[in-house]
């Protein structure tokens, strides 16, 4: 009857030791994930401020030539990132696939007027400075008008702030679900062996001894789990970049080396102290309380 009651505690053994980990790795995934969205929050509002486009509409008498020579004069200005020519046949493509095919037959000539899509520099897209840069873009002669989403910029900066907060919530209840999910299978794999943690007790081994074992065991448990989940939160973002191949400017390299090297010593860290933990309050159990 021993061998096969030994099997079978080795098979719980092992499956808890495999439910930890894929655990474990799942939560630090999360965790990194959200730790990678603070780290690189400037990036992201950089990239999302640059990619706000104002529109310049020009009168309709302005030419081509005209046109491209005031937009070469836009991307010499500081406060802008990028210039371009939206022609009067790209105006019009884009309101049929707004409106539809037969909104533009009811006019004997093509109603909409050249304009320039200008995209500015982040530090400019902020409320105080883009009424300025606005009032710049419309002092030329040629422009008819500046439409500019400034509500959306409004709306843009306060959110990022409050999103930076929501995330480094989100980070704090991560570790703590991580540190109560790492205790609790950590607990079920050591409370398997309590009597054994007794019988040692008995012939006089200090708790220094008897958490050894644990411990060092904790150690390429925590190791396993957190370089699954930088393996598995490099898989995330290799998806997400074939799909936006943008991404590749938002993450920065060296922060997403930085957070994976957080992840493997915020795993390492917590299951050695939850072990340690676990097996101090093991130890300290009388011989009642193992039966419970």
């Amino acid at each position: 009857m021993a061998r096969p009651e030994k099997k079978l505690m080795r098979k719980r053994i092992v499956n808890a030791y495999l439910s930890s980990v894929i655990s474990i790795s799942l939560v630090l995934l999360l965790t990194g994930i959200a730790a990678l969205l603070i780290v690189n929050a400037r990036s992201v509002s950089k990239y999302l401020k640059e990619n706000m486009h104002v529109s310049v509409l020009l009168h309709d008498e302005v030419t081509d030539a005209q046109a491209g020579t005031l937009s070469a004069a836009y991307a010499a200005r500081p406060f802008v990132h990028t210039s371009r020519v939206v022609t009067r046949e790209e105006g019009a493509e884009e309101l049929k696939q707004m409106l539809g095919e037969d909104f533009l037959d009811v006019f004997e000539t093509s109603p909409v007027p050249l304009a320039l899509d200008v995209t500015l520099n982040a530090a400019y897209v902020h409320p105080d400075s883009l009424s300025r840069v606005i009032a710049a873009l419309a002092e030329s002669p040629l422009v008819d008008e500046v439409e500019a989403k400034q509500t959306m910029v409004e709306t843009l900066t306060t959110n990022l702030a409050r999103i930076s907060v929501v995330f480094g919530v989100f980070i704090l209840l991560l570790l703590f679900i991580s540190f109560v999910l790492i205790n609790n299978t950590v607990r079920a794999s050591v409370f398997a062996r309590r009597f054994t943690i007794h019988t040692m007790k008995l012939v006089g081994a200090t708790r220094g001894f008897i958490r050894g074992p644990f411990v060092r065991a904790a150690v390429p448990q925590g190791l396993v789990s957190s370089l699954l989940a930088v393996g598995l939160l490099w898989g995330v973002l290799e998806a997400l970049r074939r799909s936006f191949p943008e991404l590749a400017s938002v993450v920065d390299l060296k922060q997403l080396l930085l957070v994976c090297g957080g992840i493997v010593v915020l795993g390492v860290l917590l299951c050695v102290i939850s072990t340690w933990l676990v097996v101090n309050r093991l130890v300290s159990a009388s011989k009642d309380d193992l039966y419970y």
